[in-house]
């Protein structure tokens, strides 16, 4: 039972297909889909995926993470896997996982701690010199260097965050305009109920864009971090 609109992002509620199981289900599908290449026959849908993973593998080309081994293919199966998650949270019924912090905290915060450990052991002098701006005032080297460390530690909470607030925001207007459009069947005028229908589905079409775009940029804001790296 939902009691208010937040009740949607409460995953004990007990609605249909609000399990973990339907997470890991997602997460199946993409390794199905790199498994694809080696299938004698590929499937139609396969030449749309692959222009999803062409487009994050086409930024990691321009950056310094085509020179980690395996980087785009984390960078490509993550890109696929938060579309699909977040598509996911506009079926009805079904719970999104990435409306909650610790779910995207979870696949952000690993991969910026993997470029850290992986900078620090590749090359310690440079990461340390990388905290202070070259040409920089003696008097505001401590401070400077202290701002770029917060600023490199804070890195993956905005980048979970800004996930997390978009969808969350974004199904909790969906929520409203529903309630809303629920009643003015019963107490509204037709013209009432013929905007709120055109809101609704114009909503749901730029909700669709903004689930491929948050999944582009949370890929596209990793990929930058591993410009930092020591070469």
């Amino acid at each position: 039972m939902l009691v208010d609109i937040f009740s949607s992002f409460d995953d004990n509620n007990q609605v249909f297909m609000s399990l973990y199981g339907l997470m890991w289900l997602f997460s199946l599908v993409t390794i199905l889909v790199f498994s694809s290449s080696y299938w004698v026959m590929s499937p139609r849908w396969v030449s749309i995926t692959m222009t999803f993973k062409d487009t994050v593998s086409s930024q990691i080309f321009r950056s310094f993470g085509l020179n980690l081994g395996g980087f785009i293919n984390v960078v490509s199966g993550l890109f696929l896997f938060l579309i699909v998650m977040n598509l996911s949270g506009l079926i009805p019924y079904v719970f999104s996982p990435t409306s909650h912090l610790a779910v995207s905290l979870s696949l952000g915060l690993p991969l910026w701690l993997s470029l850290i450990i992986s900078a620090i052991f590749f090359n310690p002098s440079s990461v340390v010199a990388g905290l202070l701006p070259m040409g920089a005032p003696a008097p505001l080297n401590p401070f400077l260097v202290i701002i770029e460390t917060v600023s490199i530690m804070v890195r993956p909470i905005t980048l979970s965050v800004r996930l997390t607030a978009n969808m969350s925001a974004g199904h909790i207007v969906l929520t409203l305009i529903g309630n809303y459009l629920t009643a003015s069947f019963f107490l509204s005028s037709m013209f009432s109920m013929l905007l709120l229908i055109g809101i609704q589905v114009f909503y749901t079409i730029f909700e669709f864009g903004i689930s491929v775009i948050q999944a582009y940029i949370f890929c596209l804001l990793i990929t930058l971090y591993s410009d930092e790296h020591p070469h």
